[in-house]
């Protein structure tokens, strides 16, 4: 017999765990290898091979440049504040990542012979044969997508240098000023979804019937808002290449300074 907790067998319980470490390793090799695709495109653009020497075409480019970060020797200015300066890193990423727990990969399978669904935050009513989620999933998204603003303003202050405060502020400004042209993009969504949960918004568009089909205008303003919030161009100011600094990360090393870079691919 199966050993049950609060009625419930194990089995529930570690394939609910394992759908957390699957979303989360997901996330992270996504990450990675936009990077990689991006690496790529560009060097054909410019008529050039990009990443090559590192596994077949330089696919293995991205677990080699993450194995160089986690070992890379981590520098923290003296002057800074240190508590601050390792807290801005987590805060600017964890938000980043628990946003996803609202995003509904699939619909449900069986465990133990429940029924299990493949949404973290969302379980599965027998009784109504239906999946009960958050009903508010997109502001749960929007919100948590705001937090990162505090990680990116935390990480210029901390750092007690004028480059990062700097960067720092006119990071954060850009942040907040494409978030109300988001939010507005966003509510032609809740127009025809009539639903602020996304296993609804989702499930109405099945069949090729997109949104973005319907609302052109608001797919085009959403889509230069996810430029901006990932720092491409030409929303790239906060990255201050031009001035061979990094902006609100100059004085960041190591794996610390990865994680603010995977902060912008998965908030959008």
């Amino acid at each position: 017999m199966d050993t049950l907790i609060l009625g419930l067998p194990v089995a529930y319980y570690i394939a609910m765990i394992a759908k957390v470490l699957v979303a989360f390793v997901f996330v992270l090799l996504t990450v990675a290898y936009a990077t990689y695709a991006e690496r790529k495109i560009i060097g054909h653009m410019q008529v050039r091979l990009g990443p090559m020497r590192t596994g077949w075409h330089g696919l293995l480019q991205p677990i080699a440049d993450g194995l160089k970060l986690f070992f890379k020797e981590e520098i923290i200015p003296a002057q800074s504040s240190k508590f601050a300066f390792l807290l801005a890193p987590l805060v600017a990423l964890i938000p980043a990542f628990i946003a996803f727990a609202v995003i509904p990969f699939g619909e449900t399978i069986e465990v133990a012979g429940y029924k299990v669904p493949l949404q973290i935050a969302a379980v599965y009513d027998p009784a109504g044969d239906r999946i009960l989620d958050v009903n508010v999933g997109v502001l749960y998204i929007l919100g948590m997508a705001s937090l990162g603003v505090y990680g990116v303003v935390l990480a210029g202050w901390s750092s007690n240098s004028k480059y990062s405060l700097l960067g720092g502020l006119r990071a954060s400004a850009q942040m907040v000023s494409y978030e109300l042209a988001a939010g507005l993009a966003i509510v032609a969504v809740f127009m025809l979804s009539e639903s602020l949960s996304l296993q609804k918004i989702v499930a109405d568009q099945a069949g090729f019937a997109w949104y973005a089909f319907k609302q052109p205008l608001a797919f085009v303003i959403f889509f230069i808002c996810s430029l901006a919030e990932i720092n491409r161009t030409p929303f790239d100011l906060p990255e201050a290449e031009t001035e061979l600094v990094s902006g609100f990360i100059t004085e960041y090393s190591s794996m610390k300074y990865a994680m603010f870079f995977m902060l912008n691919m998965p908030t959008w």
